[in-house]
């Protein structure tokens, strides 16, 4: 049981420093799209970090089959979509909202359980999407109501991502986390690589810049290779809904990272779009006994 309980413990920690490091890549996307369009920024940090975990467990790779063939495409798959939207989403709006709406993905996880999973989800979660619906439309919607294109594929990426989220948990349970992570990751290396010119035209002249060099690295071994590889790993032994909500405090991290080092600053309604909106991350999971109590008589 101690053991059982200090696992749990390291692997929060490894969810929690996957956080931080995402909140910091907010920061990196944001200043590297001025010289690398997005789809083949992905293409970048998907295949070096393929490459780098390949390296390191290439051992592993003898015990792929089919099955976990397919699950690693479908991870990957919904991994390349989800960045997609959210790469392309931070071009047209700030990082520090496009790493807030990222986080939706928290209050929809539960509910894709109830659909995919057949796992009731709780009142309290109902309560927390409402509150996450108010502060959406206090962070994004303009004066006149409407939503900005970068904010709502920000939105398309949160679902994306739930999706993710939700299928790790069930793969991870039947399958090798490293081999999945690896395999996700080559994947949408290939889905960018076969999109990215058709999309965006010829190779970028931008990559060569010497500050892209270190951007392209930080993505690639940090953002993605180390942050999935800890994610996949320690959702092995964290509940999902769990570990949504230390996934989710990366929101938190890229305001943060954002303000300090690209000087964006918030109105106060996006400012109070952005406290509700984590309120209702928080008391999706780490809500008071008095509160679920109540919300669920």
């Amino acid at each position: 049981m101690e053991s059982k309980k200090f696992t749990s413990v390291w692997a929060s920690l490894g969810l929690l420093l996957t956080a931080i490091i995402w909140g910091f890549a907010f920061v990196v996307v944001k200043d590297s799209l001025d010289w690398i369009p997005p789809i083949y920024m992905l293409a970048f940090r998907f295949t070096i970090a393929a490459l780098g975990l390949t390296l390191i467990f290439a051992i592993r790779l003898k015990n792929i089959d089919k099955t976990t063939l397919r699950y690693g495409f479908i991870l990957g798959a919904l991994l390349f979509a989800s960045y997609v939207a959210q790469t392309i989403g931070c071009k047209y709006t700030t990082a520090g909202k496009n790493a807030f709406l990222t986080a939706v993905y928290v209050v929809i996880v539960p509910f894709l359980h109830w659909l995919i999973n057949r796992k009731r989800t709780k009142k309290v979660h109902i309560f927390s999407a409402i509150i996450t619906i108010v502060g959406i439309g206090l962070l994004s919607l303009r004066g006149d109501f409407t939503i900005g294109a970068g904010d709502l594929l920000t939105l398309i990426c949160g679902f994306g991502y739930a999706i993710h989220m939700v299928f790790i948990e069930r793969y991870t349970a039947k399958r090798d986390p490293v081999l999945l992570t690896i395999l996700q990751l080559f994947f949408a290396a290939i889905l960018s690589w076969l999109i990215a010119p058709v999309a965006e035209g010829g190779f970028p002249s931008g990559v060569f810049k010497p500050q892209m060099a270190g951007a392209m690295l930080y993505l690639g071994l940090l953002s993605t290779m180390l942050a999935f590889f800890l994610q996949n790993l320690c959702q092995k032994y964290t509940p999902p809904s769990t570990a949504a909500v230390l996934l989710s405090t990366e929101a938190v991290f890229g305001v943060l990272f954002s303000a300090l080092l690209l000087g964006e600053q918030l109105t106060p309604r996006m400012t109070v779009g952005c406290i509700l909106i984590l309120f209702a991350i928080l008391i999706a999971e780490v809500r008071t006994q008095r509160l679920s109590n109540f919300l669920n008589k």
